[in-house]
C-alpha cells in the first residue's frame, strides 16, 4: 500500500549542492548526515541549520535541501518550532519534493493550527489520494474539531513536583504503587557528556518513593548498578518486583548507536544489579526498546524495527518463562501501522496503552487505549482531550490499584501518570497526572411510613441480574434514610421491610454509566398492627359505585397484597356524622364490597379479602401528619360527634371529609 512517504533522492541531491559549495562545506555537509543516520538529532538539525545560514540565497538547492534536512531533524528532536521554520524555507527555495508539503501539514497539525493543515492535507491527498500519512492526518484534524466540542472526562495537571529543567518520560509503578519509576536527564546524572541525540545529559532511571501515608517523596537515581554513562530509561517491573527491565542505548566514536532492553535484580533495600543485556533480538543491529511487563509476568511487550513490521517501529512480545525468551510476535495490524508505535504499557493482561503516529490524532504521537477481545483482537481508540494533544504525548502508566474489599463493588476509576512535550518550545517532555474519575451509581432514598414517617433499622434488600450488591442488604439509619453503590446498565429488584409492617418491592433498570449517576428510590410501609387509609378512593353521590379516579389508589392496594403474599386483610368503610346510623351502615358495607370486588377483579384471591362497613362507629382518630395539615386539630385527637359539633362550619367539613375514609388492615397472617 502506497503509504505517503516519498523516496527522496538524498545523493543527487547532494552532489548538486557540493558543486556549489567548498569542499571545507561539503565534508561539514557529510557530517550532518553521518549525525542523521546515527540518529543523533539534535547534533544533525544544529549542523544543517548552520548550513542553511551560511549558504548564499542563488545557491538555491542547497538552501532547499539543508533547510528540509533541518526541518526533518528538528522534528525528530521534538523541535516543532524550528521544524516549521525548516520546512517553510525548504518550501520557500523550491524543494523538489512534494513531502514538504506533507511535512508541513503534519508540523502545523503538531502546533494546533488544526484549520491550516487541514488545507494542506486535503491539497496532498488531491494530487496523492492513496497517501497514508496525509489521510490519517486529515482524520486526525477532524477528530481535533470533534474533541473540542465533546472532550473526554480524564483529568490532567502537570506533575510540577517531579519534573525537572529538562527531560522528564517514562515511567512505571511498583506493583504495589509503592513507588514511581521514570525516565530523566538531570545535571548529576551519571554520564558526562551531552547526548548528541537528544543534547541533554544521558537518561538515567529515578524513583519516587511513597510513604505509608501515601505522600510521595522527591526524585532519586535509583541505587544499584543500572545507571551508567549511557541512556537507561523506560523501565518495567515484574510482578513479584524482584526484576527490573529497561532500555539501554549505547554509542561510541568507533560503533554505531546500539538500542537495545536490559534487566536488573533487585539487589539489597530499593537497589538494583548490574543490567544485563536481554537476548530477546536474533539481530543486535535491530533495536528492542521500551519493555512492558504484563500484570502475570507471561509476557513482555516491547518496541522493535525488526523484519517484517508494518511500518517504522512496531510493538512486539514475547513469552517469558523462568528467565528464558520465546520469539518476538508482531501485535498485529489493529495495532501497528505504517507510522511508529511506542511505550506500550499493558495493563493487566488484555488492555494495552501505546503511543503511535499511525493511527489519527490530534497531532505527533498520541496515546491509544486498545482492548482485547476473546477472539484475539485488538480494539483501538484515541484517548482524547486532555490526555492527547496536538503535541507528542506518550508514555502512560496506570496506577495499580488496591484489592476491594470482599463483596465491594470495583472502583472503575483510572489515575496514573504519562508524558508530553506540550507547552515546552524546546520539545523536552515532562511527567502529567492524569484521572479519569470513577463513575458511581447510586440509590438513595427513604423508608417511611404510609405517614411518611422515618422507620430507623428498617432493611432494605437488592438482588441484580449479575447477582447481589455487595452484602445483599443496607439498614436505614436513625431518619430512615439508605445508599448503596450499583453497577449502571443493570436491572435491579429492591425489598424494603422492617418489623411491624408490610414488605415493598421495587424494580430499577441502571442506565449505562457515562457519568455519575444518583436514583432515588422512597418506600411507604404499610402497618402489620393498624389500620391503614386509602387515600383519593371517590363514590358517585349517595351510591357505591367507585369513580375512575380512585383506580391509582386501589392499584397501589393490588401492589401491597402482591408484595406480601402471606397475609389477608379486611376493607373496611366509614362514613361521616350525617344521616341515619342504619343507612350509613348500609352504604358503607357496600362501598366497602365494591372494592373487593375491583381487586378480586384484578387478580386477587377472594379468600384473601373479607369487607365491613362500619358506618359512623369508628371515627377517625387524628395522626401527627393530620395535625400537621390542620392547625385546629392535634394528634390524638377523635373526630366523634361531640368534638366536631362546637367547631366551625369549615371546621367540621374537614372532620367530616376525614371520617369518611376507606381503609384496611391486616387481619391474618401466613395465609395457606
Amino acid at each position: 500500500m502506497y503509504s505517503g512517504h516519498h523516496k527522496i533522492h538524498y545523493p543527487f541531491l547532494i552532489l548538486l549542492v557540493c558543486l556549489a559549495f567548498a569542499a571545507c562545506k561539503s565534508v561539514k555537509l557529510k557530517d550532518a548526515e553521518k549525525a542523521h543516520d546515527r540518529q543523533e538529532y539534535t547534533k544533525a538539525a544544529d549542523m544543517y541549520n548552520t548550513l542553511y545560514r551560511r549558504t548564499r540565497r542563488k545557491q538555491v538547492e542547497m538552501k532547499a535541501y539543508t533547510a528540509f534536512r533541518s526541518g526533518e531533524n528538528y522534528r525528530a528532536a521534538g523541535r516543532q518550532a524550528k521544524a516549521l521554520r525548516g520546512y517553510l524555507n525548504a518550501r520557500r527555495y523550491g524543494y523538489p519534493d512534494s513531502v514538504v508539503l506533507l511535512r508541513l501539514a503534519q508540523t502545523y497539525q503538531q502546533g494546533g493550527n488544526y484549520k491550516e493543515a487541514e488545507v494542506l492535507f486535503r491539497g496532498y491527498l488531491e494530487a496523492y489520494p492513496k497517501s497514508y500519512f496525509a489521510a490519517i492526518g486529515l482524520e486526525g484534524c477532524l477528530f481535533a474539531r470533534q474533541q473540542k466540542e465533546y472532550p473526554t472526562r480524564y483529568r490532567i495537571r502537570r506533575a510540577a513536583e517531579w519534573n525537572s529543567a529538562r527531560g522528564d518520560f517514562g515511567p512505571a509503578y511498583a506493583p504495589d504503587a509503592s513507588a514511581l519509576y521514570f525516565t530523566s536527564s538531570r545535571s548529576k546524572d551519571d554520564g558526562l557528556d551531552n547526548s548528541s541525540i537528544t543534547g541533554l545529559k544521558p537518561n538515567d532511571i529515578y524513583i519516587i518513593k511513597r510513604d505509608a501515608q501515601g505522600r510521595w517523596g522527591r526524585p532519586d537515581s535509583v541505587s544499584g548498578g543500572i545507571n551508567t554513562p549511557w541512556d537507561e530509561g523506560v523501565p518495567t517491573i515484574t510482578p513479584d518486583g524482584s526484576t527490573i527491565y529497561y532500555t539501554l542505548a549505547q554509542q561510541g566514536a568507533d560503533y554505531d548507536r546500539t538500542v537495545q532492553i536490559y534487566s536488573a535484580a533487585r539487589s539489597g533495600e530499593g537497589g538494583w544489579s548490574n543490567g544485563s543485556l536481554v537476548d530477546i533480538m536474533r539481530d543486535s543491529l535491530r533495536m528492542a526498546a521500551h519493555p512492558s511487563m504484563s500484570a502475570s509476568g507471561d509476557y513482555l511487550y516491547f518496541v522493535s524495527n525488526i523484519g517484517g513490521s508494518y511500518g517504522g517501529k512496531d510493538i512486539y512480545r514475547v513469552k517469558v518463562s523462568d528467565r528464558s525468551y520465546g520469539s518476538p510476535e508482531n501485535l498485529g495490524p489493529d495495532i501497528n501501522t505504517p507510522g511508529d508505535e511506542m511505550f506500550p504499557f499493558i495493563d493487566g493482561d488484555s488492555t494495552l496503552f501505546f503511543a503511535s503516529d499511525g493511527h489519527a490524532g490530534l497531532g505527533g504521537l498520541d496515546i491509544f487505549k486498545a482492548t482485547l477481545d476473546s477472539t484475539g483482537r485488538w480494539h483501538v481508540v484515541n484517548m482524547g482531550q486532555p490526555v492527547n494533544s496536538s503535541a507528542d504525548d506518550f508514555g502512560l502508566a496506570v496506577e495499580p490499584k488496591g484489592k476491594n474489599k470482599e463483596g465491594a463493588l470495583p472502583d472503575n476509576g483510572v489515575k496514573g501518570v504519562f508524558c508530553s512535550n506540550r507547552g515546552d518550545a524546546r520539545g523536552w517532555p515532562h511527567l502529567f497526572h492524569f484521572e479519569l474519575p470513577a463513575i458511581y451509581t447510586e440509590i438513595q432514598g427513604y423508608v417511611m411510613d404510609r405517614e411518611e414517617n422515618p422507620i430507623a433499622g428498617a432493611t432494605v434488600r437488592i438482588v441484580g441480574e449479575r447477582g447481589p450488591v455487595g452484602q445483599g442488604f443496607v439498614t436505614t439509619r436513625d431518619d430512615g434514610s439508605y445508599k448503596m453503590s450499583v453497577q449502571g446498565d443493570t436491572r435491579y429488584v429492591m425489598l424494603a421491610g422492617a418489623s411491624g409492617y408490610l414488605n415493598q418491592y421495587v424494580e430499577l433498570k441502571t442506565d449505562t454509566a457515562k457519568q455519575s449517576e444518583t436514583y432515588y428510590v422512597d418506600f411507604f410501609l404499610a402497618s402489620r398492627e393498624k389500620a391503614e387509609g386509602l387515600q383519593n378512593i371517590f363514590y358517585d353521590f349517595d351510591k357505591a359505585t367507585l369513580r375512575p379516579e380512585s383506580m391509582k389508589s386501589l392499584d397501589e392496594l393490588i401492589r401491597i397484597l402482591t408484595d406480601n403474599p402471606d397475609i389477608r386483610i379486611e376493607l373496611g368503610s366509614h362514613a361521616d356524622r350525617k344521616g341515619p346510623d342504619a343507612y350509613n351502615l348500609g352504604l358503607s358495607d357496600r362501598r366497602a364490597k365494591s372494592v373487593v370486588d375491583y381487586l378480586t377483579s384484578r387478580g386477587i384471591a377472594a379468600d384473601r379479602l373479607t369487607w365491613k362497613g362500619y358506618g359512623k362507629s369508628v371515627p377517625k382518630t387524628v395522626t401527627a401528619k393530620i395535625a400537621e395539615r390542620h392547625d385546629f386539630l392535634k394528634e390524638g385527637d377523635v373526630l366523634t360527634e361531640e368534638f366536631v359539633a362546637p367547631l366551625t362550619e369549615e371546621q367540621q367539613s374537614v372532620c367530616d371529609q376525614l371520617n369518611r375514609r376507606t381503609e384496611f388492615r391486616v387481619i391474618e397472617e401466613e395465609l395457606r
